[in-house]
């Protein structure tokens, strides 16, 4: 039996109770809508939100490698492209000298091919000292100069390393051309006799030496074409296992947008007959006065 009071207006109770529910759920989706997200924090869903936070931390670390991978690239990209202007530079050189070492060769063209042969040896000295990306070069420096370092995992315990080529060292690939003196007015490479003449053995000594040099950077360039290659698979991994958490994480926090939009729609709707009935048992207790009239 329905009580009729004054004091206690149990309808109005109710009213208030669930509209107040339905402000809460209300205030829940329109925050879903604003940000995207069904668990923007850990009040929302407390395993789902530290599961998420693992795997954006995961994320970070990633992000970590991929710019250790990109510097590594970029610095390999600069001494590739200057290793392969140098072993183009050698096989110019092998021309040279190969010319110079023909016996029906006048006088005057063997000194213009010493002096050709010279200035390429210096062009392939500018190619090592400029083949340098954020302070780092490994095509100079000897054995303990720069070298590269990637980190290929997020825990940095395995790393791709590319050991310095030491082209300019005592016993490096080109060492009998880019240690040449030319201090003091002498020529770097001279292939002339005790007369002054240039002679045909020394220039067939350098064409020899150069065809040996040009061997020894076919296995550097091989060498960097490895790596290359290993540093550019590395990143394509890295880049897919990190869209991939990515999409992990979505799938995890990410608001159903659709789903939300029914159910604002549905709220705002719940909200106002809400609000009616609350009016209504508001207006219950002034019947208790049609009670005392005559």
């Amino acid at each position: 039996m329905l009580n009729f009071s004054v004091n206690t207006n149990v309808g109005a109770f109710l009213a208030l109770q669930n509209l107040s529910q339905t402000n809460q759920d209300l205030g829940v989706t329109q925050n879903r809508i604003n940000t995207g997200l069904k668990v923007a924090s850990t009040k929302d869903d407390s395993a789902t939100y530290a599961i998420a936070q693992s795997l954006r931390a995961d994320i970070g670390g990633l992000n970590a490698v991929k710019s250790s991978l990109d510097r590594a690239q970029s610095t390999l990209d600069v001494a590739v492209s200057a290793a392969e202007s140098i072993s183009d530079v050698l096989v110019t050189m092998k021309e040279k000298a190969t010319a110079a070492s023909d016996t029906g060769m006048d006088e005057d063209s063997r000194v213009a091919l010493q002096d050709d042969f010279n200035k390429l040896i210096e062009q392939i000295k500018s190619y090592i000292n400029s083949a340098e990306f954020n302070g780092s070069n490994i095509l100079t420096g000897g054995a303990t100069g720069d070298k590269i370092e990637a980190l290929l995992d997020t825990d940095a315990t395995e790393k791709l390393t590319v050991a310095n080529l030491d082209l300019n060292g005592a016993t490096g690939a080109l060492s009998k051309f880019v240690l040449a003196s030319d201090a003091d007015g002498m020529l770097q490479v001279d292939w002339s006799d005790q007369a002054g003449n240039v002679g045909v053995d020394d220039a067939k000594q350098s064409a020899t030496d150069v065809g040996d040099a040009i061997d020894a950077m076919k296995a550097k360039l091989s060498e960097l074409g490895s790596a290359s290659r290993q540093l550019t698979a590395q990143q394509t991994f890295v880049s897919k296992l990190s869209d991939t958490i990515e999409t992990g994480i979505g799938n995890l926090v990410d608001a159903d947008l659709a789903k939300e939009s029914a159910q604002l729609q549905a709220l705002q709707t719940k909200q106002q007959l809400g609000l009616q009935a609350l009016s209504i048992a508001n207006q219950a207790p002034q019947s208790i006065m049609s009670l005392f009239q005559r």
